[in-house]
């Protein structure tokens, strides 16, 4: 049972999921939207939501740490000037979950997530 346990683990190690979760969120920045697993992507949410948050701030010390978080300058740039400001009325849900098919290869659920 997995009740209250925080995170799903994805079948990785800690810095294994930290780069998934990194890469996925920098492919959303640049494109808005990806097809991934569906738990993926309900672990993407929680990650990506806390940046936009932070971003949404847009000072100096919001750049540093989206920067910390991501490790690429021009996307750490586009979150902070251009995505964030988008949702500086939101309280939160800024990404939809949209669930698509069944892979055929494993049967493994897969999903839209994007910038709502």
């Amino acid at each position: 049972m997995r009740h209250k346990h925080g995170y799903r683990k994805l079948g990785r190690t800690s810095s294994h999921r930290a780069a998934l979760l990194k890469n996925l969120s920098i492919a959303i920045i640049k494109s808005g939207r990806i097809e991934t697993t569906l738990e993926k992507a309900k672990e993407l949410r929680s990650y990506f939501e806390k940046l936009i948050t932070r971003a949404r701030l847009g000072d100096a010390n919001a750049h540093r740490a989206v920067f910390a978080s991501l490790q690429d300058k021009e996307c750490t740039n586009k979150l902070v000037t251009e995505i964030a400001p988008k949702y500086k009325e939101r309280n939160g849900g800024y990404t939809r979950i949209i669930k698509t098919r069944t892979r055929r290869g494993d049967a493994a659920t897969l999903a839209y997530i994007e910038l709502v």
